[in-house]
């Protein structure tokens, strides 16, 4: 059971605004608690949704957009029950950083998370068991945060179910976002959100807007017409005639390990591609330089795989084990 408390009534009708308190007991603070922001929107019979953004602290552009939804909620509209967490690792989303700076846990590989565990593992446990649990849809907002840049795109893990794969990819479309796909994780990832949202049968999308730890004005109003659209298109909210529909998205997919490269040695990178460019197995992906050793010859880097360059390292340093790129394969 957890351990959580709210302050609102999540199955109450109406708007309301209020906090997850987050038992967090400290020298300075010996029964304090952590304040999760929280809206809960009800009106009449319908499905039940989550909005979530700030599920990593340093992605920014679903945390205004999810921000700015609140501020506009009229229940009269809404056919249904809307739950918004705009800022899900609190302490994250407070310090500016992928990962908590209370417990050093990210949120998004902490599900399904522990009753008694550390605040992000409360929390990761609550919107699991609690939140999920009541819910049929989940819209997950990211960007690549401070270390990696992304192609605006939609995607969801690859649902096993046919019914399930359909709602999905309906949802993705929906969204409208440029590009839009099914992914496999690597290794399974049992630990995310879109696990969760798995286990619990719950019909998810991850929208991947921008990146570089700062916000663009043009992501931000993406994030707000895919959300508006998506709400639309499961009668959550009705169709408004000023957000523009959805119109040309491209899709594709993430299969494998080819399709990331990774840095091999700690480095200054020179990348050789760009966002969105198509690339080919075996060709050059950029290039190593060490400035302790600057008389070293580079140490160039390939692709794996062919596709286009769905995110990049946005950061020039890199360190052994980082992400340098991620391909998608379209889909014909």
């Amino acid at each position: 059971m957890t351990r959580i408390a709210a302050t609102i009534d999540l199955d109450g009708p109406g708007v309301q605004h209020g906090f997850l308190k987050v038992p967090h007991s400290t020298h300075d603070s010996a029964y304090g608690w952590i304040p999760v922001p929280i809206t809960v929107a009800a009106n009449g019979d319908g499905p039940a949704v989550l909005l979530i953004a700030g599920n990593h602290g340093d992605e920014y552009e679903g945390q205004i957009a999810l921000m700015k939804l609140v501020r506009s909620l009229d229940p009269s509209r809404l056919r249904g029950r809307l739950i918004v967490l705009s800022a899900a690792n609190y302490p994250a989303v407070m310090a500016g950083r992928r990962v908590s700076p209370i417990d050093d846990g990210n949120l998004n590989r902490c599900f399904p998370g522990n009753a008694n565990g550390t605040p992000t593992e409360m929390i990761a446990h609550y919107i699991e068991s609690v939140l999920l649990a009541r819910c049929q849809y989940c819209l997950d907002l990211h960007s690549g945060g401070s270390s990696l840049e992304y192609v605006a795109h939609a995607h969801a893990r690859r649902p096993e179910d046919a019914k399930r794969r359909a709602a999905t990819e309906a949802l993705i479309t929906a969204f409208g976002a440029p590009y839009g796909g099914l992914v496999r994780p690597l290794q399974g990832e049992p630990r995310t959100l879109s696990a969760a949202a798995e286990r619990q049968n719950v019909v998810y999308l991850n929208a991947e807007l921008g990146g570089g730890g700062t916000v663009s004005h043009e992501l931000v109003a993406m994030a707000e017409r895919g959300v508006r659209r998506a709400l639309a298109s499961i009668g959550l909210l009705p169709s408004d005639p000023a957000t523009p529909p959805a119109c040309g998205m491209r899709a594709f997919s993430v299969e494998g390990a080819a399709n990331y490269v990774y840095c091999l040695e700690d480095g200054l990178f020179e990348p050789y591609a760009r966002l969105e460019e198509d690339v080919a197995a075996g060709q050059p992906a950029g290039a190593l330089h060490f400035p302790g050793t600057p008389w070293r010859p580079q140490q160039v880097v390939t692709f794996g795989a062919t596709g286009m360059v769905l995110c990049r390292r946005f950061p020039g340093w890199a360190r052994r084990g980082d992400c340098l790129f991620q391909l998608a394969s379209p889909v014909r």
